[in-house]
């Protein structure tokens, strides 16, 4: 019995040792969308909507979209890095936002609408300077906008922002269409971004 207790109890320990997850951070305009996407992605566990890169502290999502506060929408990322890497999730964030503009996503427009990768250790920040790097040595775009900065803190945004793709799907369906973020992206990326 005392066996099959230690034995229980090492699988267990092993079980939470497994379980260590990694956040990223990423700004690819609306956050409604942006989460939506990163929420499709396997070894992906969790996202946050919220804001990075201001000044001021503690912001709303109405002095944040009234501009003027220096943060821009951004998710954070909760992911299992045993099956999705660092680099798959850069890969992934390009492949859903049009890194061509500047402070500007498809229909919004303002630097709180910014594309940005916020790294958070030396490790991300040398993985997301080098996809930058590769993506612009690929030819694919004249110029890419999107930031590559050091995190800082990340603000959660209001709880009715979050999942509100699925708090309310109509509403959410239909700003993403009249946006004509998929079809820009697929103009960008292709059919198979």
């Amino acid at each position: 019995m005392k066996r099959l207790l230690l034995a229980g109890v090492l699988l267990l320990c092993a079980a939470a040792a497994n379980a260590e997850t990694k956040t990223a951070i990423f700004a690819g305009g609306c956050f409604w969308c942006i989460e939506a996407d990163f929420e499709k992605l396997s070894g992906v566990i969790a996202v946050e909507s919220g804001y990075i890169g201001g000044k001021s502290p503690d912001p709303t999502y109405e002095q944040v979209s009234r501009g003027g506060t220096g943060h821009t929408e951004a998710v954070r990322v909760q992911y299992d890095p045993q099956r999705v890497g660092y680099d798959k999730l850069l890969d992934y964030f390009w492949r859903h936002i049009d890194p061509t503009v500047k402070d500007r996503q498809f229909c919004d427009a303002g630097s709180q609408y910014r594309s940005g990768i916020y790294y958070q250790d030396a490790e991300e920040e040398k993985q997301a300077r080098a996809s930058k790097a590769a993506l612009e040595k690929s030819g694919r775009f004249a110029r890419i906008h999107t930031e590559i900065e050091a995190a800082g803190v990340f603000y959660p945004a209001e709880e009715y922002h979050q999942d509100y793709y699925k708090k309310n799907p109509v509403r959410y369906n239909y700003y993403r269409y009249g946006c004509g973020r998929d079809a820009r992206v697929k103009s960008l990326w292709g059919d198979g971004h």
